[in-house]
């Protein structure tokens, strides 16, 4: 069953500088202007750092409270996307991130490892959740390596440090698969289990999504990550 998301691709809307020091980005030059993403988001990502962006602005709100419409999760697993590669390339991203009142209250750690928004709606307590997601985040929190034969996972997002390694082929295809978003019913069931289990994957409406990143950026040498 192919995993490929079958509904047309909707446009994430980005405002791009090549400074991450707002006074900087007022000067000639920096502004890369308003720009229509509308292809893979990998790709996206890697056109916007070439392009020089270390500071990108989502124009609108991650909505993962209703998911009702028509290509709904799809726009927000996509919006998301972009904030976990641009994350991983220590990009500072401004977003906002409006979370389902109804979910439990601490779904915000989940995400805990992408850069933190200026504004979350959703949780009781959402000033306290965003307090919280901002002081204890930091680059690496949440990543995941390719071995010679296995798979590494290495999340920090709970205060410790839980690791999940897989030698099974079937793991690293699933990763591919749910990288950018992929309905869960086309991947294997046991590995979407096993990775829903440690939280490694969310689900968006009918999708499942991969939360850790592969690092592009490492704050010190690999060997103390």
């Amino acid at each position: 069953m192919s995993t490929a998301l079958t509904t047309r691709p909707t446009a994430v809307t980005v405002a791009a500088w090549r400074d991450y020091d707002p006074e900087a980005c007022t000067l000639p030059g920096m502004f890369l202007g308003d720009l229509e993403l509308t292809g893979p988001v990998g790709e996206e990502s890697d056109r916007l750092w070439q392009s020089g962006a270390r500071r990108v602005r989502l124009t609108a709100p991650v909505d993962l409270a209703d998911l009702r419409a028509p290509g709904a999760a799809e726009h927000a697993v996509r919006a998301l996307s972009l904030v976990r590669d641009l994350t991983a390339r220590a990009v500072l991203v401004e977003w906002r991130l409006r979370l389902d009142p109804a979910a439990p209250d601490d779904t915000w750690r989940v995400l805990s490892h992408l850069q933190p928004p200026q504004r979350l709606d959703g949780p009781a307590d959402a000033a306290g959740a965003l307090r919280g997601w901002r002081e204890g985040h930091y680059l690496c929190k949440c990543l995941w390596r390719q071995g010679p034969g296995f798979v590494q996972i290495r999340d920090r997002r709970w205060g410790d440090l839980r690791r999940f390694t897989a030698e099974e082929p079937e793991y690293r295809e699933v990763i591919g698969a749910l990288a950018y978003g992929a309905r869960a019913d086309s991947v294997p069931d046991a590995v979407l289990a096993d990775f829903l289990g440690e939280r490694l994957v969310l689900e968006v409406g009918d999708l499942a999504w991969w939360l850790p990143y592969r690092v592009n950026r490492w704050i010190q040498e690999a060997m103390a990550i």
